[in-house]
């Protein structure tokens, strides 16, 4: 059953129908499909922010570097030392975390329909390419070995009535979080990847 999930993941990233069986080719693909996805998240969130007045963009910026995102909750690498120490397997254990965390949010993100269906449709291909990951690189492991995966909730009351000025924050907020999400699962897959190339500098 996993080769035949690994076989449509890999066709729906239009790679070559031959089987693989080389994880680092597996890796390759999801590092490319999460820097699109780091790259898009970028553009919605530049979009966005080009579209507000200047005191807006001081006044949002500074009220988020002073709030959470829901992802906070789920414990990762504080700095880039811990990113480097950390084994592979919780690395691709964090970003299925980051990934999974956003499946439903993602809907609701600032932008047109078409890229938050890309959006969405990306993710879940990456995410069923990270499970893949983890089950080659488990080896009789826990994957969630430091205890329950917390249910996070789909960003407080952001789907409730908001007025103007409360609604404009909320979608400031999912754009840079989802940007902040999508560069740490970039990072984390990254240091994996290149843990498996012995001979290369895995230095951030």
């Amino acid at each position: 059953m996993d080769k035949v999930v690994f076989l449509l993941f890999v066709l729906s990233l239009g790679v070559s129908s031959q089987p693989i069986t080389d994880s680092q080719r597996l890796f390759s693909i999801a590092v490319s499909r999460v820097q699109h996805l780091h790259l898009l998240a970028q553009r919605l969130f530049g979009d966005f922010e080009s579209s507000l007045q200047i005191e807006e963009q001081r006044q949002l910026n500074k009220i988020f570097l002073q709030d959470f995102c829901n992802s906070d909750y789920i414990i990762s690498p504080i700095d880039k030392h811990e990113t480097q120490r950390s084994s592979v397997l919780k690395l691709l254990s964090i970003s299925y975390r980051l990934i999974e965390s956003w499946e439903f949010p993602s809907r609701s993100l600032n932008g047109g329909s078409a890229q938050r269906y890309q959006i969405s449709q990306k993710l879940s291909e990456l995410m069923r390419g990270v499970q893949l990951l983890i089950k080659a690189n488990q080896d009789g492991a826990e994957i969630f070995s430091d205890g329950v995966v917390p249910q996070l909730a789909p960003y407080g009351n952001y789907y409730q009535s908001l007025g103007e000025d409360e609604s404009l924050r909320r979608s400031y907020e999912l754009l840079a979080c989802f940007k902040k999400d999508m560069h740490k699962v970039e990072t984390y897959l990254t240091v994996a990847k290149c843990r498996l190339s012995p001979e290369a500098n895995c230095t951030l």
